[in-house]
């Protein structure tokens, strides 16, 4: 029982439960996919078992979420034809990707700014 450390065994616990949860997020996902249901935070959790803020606190399955959620809304416009490899599936994303890129960039020039205005207040401090 010496060799017992407590913090490497939670450490351990965190990484095989956060590698079960991301098991389980891209199984429903992909069951989602194939059974060509709708896909949005509300199905990933309930197929999945997981919670919402468990989707939406982690960048990666939000992301992800996301993005298929706006495909999967696109396919429905286009009156029930399969997007799975066409050129109209890939556009949906193109676009979807480009709204998200256009965010990030308005977001990191507000935190650009906000930057410049934080070095300001220290230097005249000093």
């Amino acid at each position: 029982m010496d060799n017992y450390n407590q913090i490497e065994h939670l450490k351990r616990v965190h990484e095989d439960r956060k590698a079960a949860t991301a098991k389980k997020v891209d199984h429903a996902i992909n069951a989602l996919i194939a059974q060509q249901k709708k896909i949005n935070f509300n199905s990933v959790a309930k197929e999945a078992g997981v919670a919402k803020a468990t989707l939406y606190s982690n960048n990666a399955y939000r992301s992800r979420i996301e993005t298929l959620r706006i495909t999967s809304d696109n396919q429905k416009r286009f009156s029930g034809k399969s997007l799975d490899n066409s050129s109209n599936s890939k556009d949906a994303l193109i676009e979807s990707l480009k709204r998200k890129n256009k965010k990030l960039e308005i977001e990191n020039g507000r935190l650009r700014n906000d930057l410049k205005v934080a070095y300001g207040q220290i230097y005249q401090r000093n």
